[in-house]
C-alpha cells in the first residue's frame, strides 16, 4: 500500500501560462471526491500562472457523461487542454466496469479525434476510503497531477502547431 504523497511536483515555471484557457469538466456524482479533485486542479493551475478567468468549469451528472462534455469542449477549439474529473467506486454489480470502460474509451477518443489534449482524472477505486486518499488525503490529490499533466501536454502540443 502506497503511503507517500504522489502529487508532489516541481514548479513548471511556464512563462506564457497566462495565455492559456483550460476547460474542466466535473462529475457531480461522488462530489465529496470530485470537488476536491477540482479544487486541487484549479489551485495548481493558478499557482502555475493560469488566470482564474481562463479556467472554465462545467458540471455533468456522472462520470459517464464526462466523455460527451469533454469532446464538446475539445472540439470547440476554445481551450488549450480539457481536464475530465470524475469518480467511480466499485459496487456489487458490473455497473462499475461498464462505466469505467466507457469513460476511459470516451476520453481516449477525445485525444485521438481532436487536437486538444484531454486529461483523464477519473478515480476508479474499490472503496470510498481509497477515493478520499487520492483526492486530497494521505496519497495526495490526483487533481493536482491532472493540472500538471494538462500544462505539460499543452507544452508538448505547442511544439507541433
Amino acid at each position: 500500500m502506497a503511503t507517500t504523497n504522489l502529487s508532489d511536483y516541481k514548479p513548471l515555471n511556464i512563462t506564457n501560462a497566462d495565455e492559456y484557457s483550460i476547460g474542466i469538466v466535473v462529475s457531480e456524482w461522488n462530489d465529496f471526491v470530485t470537488y476536491n479533485l477540482r479544487n486541487g486542479a484549479v489551485e495548481t493551475l493558478k499557482a502555475e500562472g493560469i488566470k482564474e478567468e481562463n479556467i472554465h468549469i462545467y458540471y455533468v451528472p456522472g462520470a459517464f457523461e464526462l466523455s460527451f462534455a469533454t469532446m464538446k469542449l475539445c472540439r470547440s477549439n476554445k481551450f488549450a487542454a480539457v481536464i475530465a474529473i470524475g469518480n467511480v467506486i466499485r459496487g456489487e454489480t458490473p455497473h462499475f466496469d461498464y462505466v469505467c470502460s466507457g469513460v476511459t474509451q470516451g476520453i481516449k477518443d477525445c485525444n485521438i479525434l481532436t487536437d486538444t489534449p484531454a486529461i483523464f482524472c477519473v478515480l476508479t477505486d474499490d472503496t470510498k476510503e481509497q477515493s478520499i486518499a487520492r483526492s486530497g488525503g494521505n496519497l495526495g490529490n490526483k487533481g493536482v497531477e491532472a493540472a500538471v499533466t494538462a500544462l505539460k501536454m499543452i507544452d508538448f502540443n505547442s511544439k507541433f502547431s
